[in-house]
């Protein structure tokens, strides 16, 4: 197997995060507040990302959390807190979230998924790093820029060739 879970004591999951304007490109045009976000909220909350993807309207993230951690709740909403907070208003606003005071920037909810095994961290880590390729965005893995693919490619994981070519693209999502 390619991948190997990292050996930290707690649970891992698997996100998907998305803005409420899904023709947005506001992940990418304003990556490094979503970093700077992110790495605050680790700080505070300590997780590892084993794997993240940012799409231009939309995320995938892998995490691991401390041991007996289960709180990712709070890390989100921190992160898309802090990242709206750094962004000037231009968002459109539903009734709802006037009422609320809220931002309109994110959907409110996310999915998670939490990981079962080897095999299952493997396939979510291929589909995080695929995802630039399968919304059409580049022709390989490695040429997107906001992933971390490069960090698996500069550690001799996968190769910066890796999933270039026929028959690549379901990872196996959905076999038993």
């Amino acid at each position: 197997m390619r991948y190997r879970r990292a050996n930290i004591p707690g649970a891992c999951y698997f996100f998907t995060v998305n803005l409420a304007e899904r023709k947005s490109g506001l992940l990418v045009e304003h990556i490094e507040n979503l970093r700077a976000s992110v790495r605050r909220v680790q700080t505070a909350h300590p997780f590892v990302i084993e794997a993240m993807v940012v799409m231009p309207d939309h995320l995938h993230s892998l995490w691991t959390l401390p041991q007996g951690d289960r709180d990712f709740s709070t890390r989100w909403g921190l992160i898309k807190a802090g990242f709206s907070r750094q962004l000037a208003p231009s968002e459109r606003l539903s009734a709802s979230r006037k009422s609320k005071s809220e931002r309109g920037i994110w959907q409110r909810r996310f999915w998670e998924h939490l990981i079962r095994d080897d095999l299952d961290f493997a396939r979510h880590v291929d589909y995080i790093h695929y995802n630039p390729v399968k919304h059409g965005y580049v022709l390989r893995p490695a040429d997107w820029p906001f992933s971390s693919i490069h960090r698996y490619v500069d550690h001799n994981i996968v190769d910066e060739n890796w999933a270039c070519g026929d028959g690549f693209g379901t990872f196996g999502f959905g076999e038993r």
